[in-house]
């Protein structure tokens, strides 16, 4: 299930928002599948795709 979610981080968003944004469903999604906890997935993951994001810009697609 983990690959699941970091698939899912391979979406960027257009600004640094959507990216928290994206990354946030995608975390609590992969908490939600692995019985963890939804608001700490949500806080990882969301941080994680905009850190990923911010470092390889040309790495993403975006989510538009």
């Amino acid at each position: 299930m983990a690959v699941v979610g970091f698939a899912g981080l391979a979406a960027c968003g257009d600004t640094v928002g959507e990216q928290a944004l994206v990354g946030a469903g995608t975390g609590a999604a992969t908490a939600a599948a692995t019985g963890g906890n939804l608001g700490t997935g949500a806080v990882v993951g969301g941080a994680a795709n905009v850190a990923y994001c911010q470092a390889n810009p040309g790495a993403c697609r975006s989510i538009n």
